[in-house]
C-alpha cells in the first residue's frame, strides 16, 4: 500500500492494514484531498489478497470532525454552485467500498465523530469505542440532513426513534451510551483503544476471511430481503463457503482435535 499520502497514515502489519486520517490540526475535517486518499487506500486494502482486516482511526484528538467547511465557503451566493450530488458521490464510493470489501472492517473511535466522520463508522462493520468518543449527527445544527450513508446505517443500529433523536436533536452520544445504544460493539478506557482494537483485529486477520466476506454480504443484503430472498441466498453463500480451503482446514483440524490454521483461502 501507498505510504506516501498527503493526509494519510498507512501501515501494514501481520495482515492488518491500519488507515489513519492525519489532519489532526482541524480534527481530521475531511476535504477534498483527504477523501480522495481514503478512497484510494480503502480500495487498494480492498483488493490486496494479503490485507486480511482493516482499521481506519483519526490521528491527534478525535476520530473526525466531518466536513471542511471551508471548502465550501464560496459555496453561498457564488456563481458557481455546489454540485452536492457530485461531491457525496465520493463518500458514497468509500461507504460502498468499506461495506462490499470481501474482509471485515473495524472503526477504531476516540474523541469527537461528527457529521459525515460518525456515518463512516457507521459503515464499517465494527466500531470499538473510546470512553472519551462523541458521536455527533451534527447536520441539523447547519440545517442538513445526515448525508454517507447515516440514514441508511443510523436506523438499522438504533431504531428509527433513537435515530431520529440523534438526527434532529444534534446531542452528543457518549462512548458509553453508544455502547448501550449498540451503535458501538465496545467502550473501553480511553489508554485502552489501540491494544483493545488490535485483538479485536488480529482475531480477525487469522480467522477464515472468505467466510467473513461471504457473511457480509448475507447480513448487508439480509437487511433489504425477504426471508424468502434471504433463505436462497444463504444456500448459495454457503454453497461457496463449504469448498473453501478454510473450511477444510477446519474440519480437519476439529477431527485431529487442533486448533484451525486459516490462511483466508
Amino acid at each position: 500500500m501507498r505510504s506516501d499520502f498527503q493526509h494519510l497514515v498507512t501501515q501494514t502489519s501481520e495482515h492488518i492494514s491500519t488507515i489513519t486520517m492525519n489532519r489532526p490540526e482541524v480534527l481530521n475535517a475531511f476535504n477534498e484531498r483527504m477523501l480522495a486518499e481514503l478512497n484510494e487506500a480503502v480500495a487498494e486494502a480492498a483488493q490486496d489478497e494479503d490485507i486480511r482486516c482493516v482499521i481506519l482511526k483519526g490521528a491527534g484528538r478525535g476520530f473526525g470532525s466531518g466536513q471542511d467547511l471551508s471548502e465550501f465557503s464560496s459555496a453561498d451566493g457564488s456563481e458557481e454552485p455546489l454540485e452536492v450530488s457530485k461531491h457525496l458521490g465520493k463518500y458514497h464510493q468509500l461507504i460502498r467500498t468499506l461495506q462490499k470489501m470481501a474482509k471485515p472492517t473495524i472503526a477504531s473511535v476516540h474523541g469527537v465523530a461528527a457529521g459525515i466522520s460518525c456515518n463512516i463508522t457507521l459503515a464499517c462493520d465494527l466500531r470499538i469505542a473510546a470512553d472519551n468518543a462523541r458521536f455527533i449527527q451534527a447536520f441539523a445544527r447547519i440545517g442538513l440532513v445526515p448525508d454517507g450513508g447515516g440514514g441508511y446505517f443510523l436506523p438499522r443500529l438504533v431504531g428509527i426513534g433513537k435515530a431520529l433523536e440523534m438526527a434532529m436533536l444534534a446531542d452528543e452520544v457518549s462512548g458509553p451510551e453508544a455502547e448501550r445504544l449498540g451503535l458501538v460493539n465496545k467502550c473501553v478506557p480511553a489508554a485502552e483503544l489501540e491494544q483493545a482494537t488490535l485483538q479485536v483485529a488480529q482475531r480477525l486477520a487469522y480467522g477464515p476471511t472468505r467466510a467473513y466476506g461471504l457473511i457480509k454480504q448475507l447480513m448487508y443484503q439480509g437487511l433489504d430481503s425477504d426471508l424468502a430472498s434471504s433463505l436462497k441466498l444463504e444456500g448459495e453463500l454457503q454453497g461457496r463457503a463449504i469448498t473453501t480451503e478454510d473450511h477444510r482446514e477446519a474440519i480437519r483440524a476439529f477431527f485431529e482435535k487442533r486448533a484451525p490454521k486459516y490462511q483466508g483461502k
